[in-house]
């Protein structure tokens, strides 16, 4: 004999059943429902700009009759074989390259020694640790700004250290002459605003290591370099590569520094490819141009990533 409380409960469940069915999109057990305001924001902030600068960078916008012309692939020929209208693009990448190579390995080299430093539980390691996160959340623009004075030819504390050790001259400094050292002046604040995140997610895997197997290499007679080539650097690879892509990605989108401190000068020095674009957009008014450098900055990034994951093994 059946229960009566399941013969009851049954016919309601269908009921139920068929209730969220007939509501179909509008159904609390359908997940899209509550992604698709995430989903909206996606498409709205991120793959409506995208494909709108790809279509972008293939014309052209005349000032004079205020129109868009399609102009097919003439924007990376420009890039190719160089634009008389703007300044060299060759000589962007250049100086992206170089920013990038000397400031990654600056701060990865640099990072690794003070996470090591403050690994070592020195008694000022608490209050560093926390000083170490002044310099992230300050923003680019007002860091700029700070070493801008600080590196001044005339009253700027940087460069009157550099003046008193003889390392530069009043006719050359760090920002003005005929900028020999502006490139330089730049690396110094980028070096000193994100080595911290270096130190940081370094000292972070440093306290994860497992101790034992430290402790018993320490027992068996190995060095502190071996102990630290051999053992920690081999242990922390996956977190050093992480935080290596990431400040890679970063390092090609180099704009506010320059902006505040250079404005790509003197001459094109300091011209990366971030204000490469920026010039050729807004003060030269080639928005078409200036699209198709920004997906080569896009490619690039990507194909970056791609051959950085594939050849290191980065592991999320």
């Amino acid at each position: 004999m059946a229960r009566p409380d399941i013969a009851l409960s049954t016919p309601l469940s269908t009921q139920a059943a068929s209730a969220n069915k007939r509501r179909g999109f509008f159904s609390a057990s359908n997940p899209w429902l509550w992604v698709s305001p995430a989903v909206g924001i996606l498409l709205l902030y991120s793959v409506f700009p995208l494909v709108f600068n790809i279509l972008v960078s293939f014309q052209n916008f005349r000032t004079s009759t205020k129109a868009w012309e399609w102009v097919g692939f003439r924007n990376y020929e420009w890039m190719l074989y160089g634009n008389p209208l703007v300044k060299d693009f060759g000589n962007a990448i250049v100086i992206t390259a170089v920013y990038t190579i000397v400031a990654l390995t600056v701060q990865l080299l640099l990072g690794l020694f003070i996470a090591l430093l403050l690994d070592a539980r020195p008694w000022f390691s608490n209050i560093m640790q926390t000083l170490m996160i002044l310099p992230m959340v300050t923003a680019p623009v007002i860091a700029g700004l700070m070493f801008r004075l600080l590196q001044h030819p005339d009253f700027g504390v940087i460069s009157w250290l550099l003046y008193g050790v003889g390392a530069l001259d009043k006719s050359e400094p760090l920002l003005g002459g005929t900028g020999q050292y502006a490139l330089i002046a730049l690396l110094i604040v980028e070096i000193w605003q994100w080595t911290p995140f270096f130190v940081l997610i370094i000292l972070a895997g440093l306290k994860g290591l497992p101790h034992e197997i430290v402790e018993a290499s320490q027992v068996d007679g190995a060095s502190w370099l071996q102990r630290l080539t051999r053992i920690k650097i081999p242990m922390l690879f996956s977190v050093i590569t992480v935080g290596v892509l990431f400040r890679l990605i970063e390092l090609y989108k180099t704009f506010d520094y320059v902006m505040v401190m250079t404005s790509g000068g003197p001459g094109d020095r300091t011209t990366t490819l971030s204000f490469y674009q920026y010039t050729v957009t807004f003060q030269n008014v080639r928005w078409g141009y200036g699209a198709a450098i920004g997906v080569f900055i896009m490619v690039v990034g990507w194909l970056s990533a791609f051959a950085y994951t594939k050849i290191f093994r980065v592991k999320w």
